[in-house]
């Protein structure tokens, strides 16, 4: 068994060089503040977004939990959809033909002006609206990556399973689905990222509604009451839980391939 994957990757020299030029742009931020003297309701210190963040930690804790929901539950639905349209585009160009394009249309049409639209049609479930809000944007990159790597196939091992006549669903269980899975799982890494994008839009639009929600609405709240520390503090909440997911599903990434693709090998080198 290949031991090399654990989290001593966590302390890679990558790892440590990023988390050091975090750190030295946080103290440019801090000391700037101070010796330009801004004012703390142009630009507030570091220092003083974490005081707020500690402070008001209780309610915001409770906003990102419903922010990290709908992220999470259209994340899954994106996952799952997306995989089973690519598996139905796969079986025929004409299917992919057809309907591909309307994948691209919603993905490319303006969340932002929509969003109200479907939270006025769904009034009454709000969290069903904001979920499907974050999976129009989410979904996308499953559907095409997966698509793409369904169809991205070895041709000589194509032929090896004509050879022995295996069925199409045998031919899309052994051979496309596991060719399919790096781009499967390139697109989960960026629909995670996605989703909670999706998920904060579409707060902020039902917050302007006054429905309270997650760590938009508490931006939106503190913006209202010009409490600029108190709208960074969510800031970097979601800021934070960005770079969790995209960790996560890169791990996970890693560990389906760490033993057989070329994508995963190569970091152990």
């Amino acid at each position: 068994m290949n031991n090399r994957f654990n989290i001593n990757k966590l302390f890679s020299l990558d790892v440590i060089a990023s988390v050091v030029v975090g750190i030295i742009a946080l103290l440019i931020w801090e000391i700037g503040v101070r010796v330009s003297g801004i004012p703390y309701y142009l630009l507030p210190s570091p220092s003083l977004v974490l005081q707020t963040l500690i402070s008001d930690w209780n309610e915001l804790f409770a906003s990102l939990l419903i922010t990290l929901k709908i992220t999470v539950v259209a994340f899954v639905v994106a996952a799952i959809s997306g995989l089973a349209i690519a598996i139905l585009f796969a079986q025929s160009k004409w299917i992919e033909r057809s309907f591909f394009p309307y994948a691209v249309i919603l993905q490319t049409m303006p969340i932002v002006a929509f969003v109200p639209l479907i939270i006025i049609w769904l009034r009454d479930n709000t969290f069903g609206a904001l979920v499907l809000c974050a999976w129009i944007v989410a979904f996308f990159p499953i559907v095409s990556n997966t698509t793409l790597g369904l169809n991205t196939v070895d041709s000589n091992l194509s032929d090896l399973f004509k050879l022995y006549k295996a069925s199409r669903w045998q031919t899309l269980l052994y051979l496309r689905l596991p060719s399919a899975l790096p781009y499967f799982l390139a697109g989960l890494r960026i629909s995670g990222g996605l989703s909670l994008i999706g998920a904060v839009v579409a707060e902020f639009v039902a917050g302007t509604g006054g429905a309270r929600s997650g760590l938009a609405y508490q931006i939106l709240n503190a913006s209202y009451n010009l409490q600029i520390p108190r709208m960074f503090a969510p800031l970097l909440l979601i800021t934070m839980l960005g770079v969790i997911i995209f960790v996560v599903l890169m791990f996970v990434s890693d560990f389906l391939l760490r033993n057989w693709h070329e994508s995963a090998i190569s970091k152990e080198r």
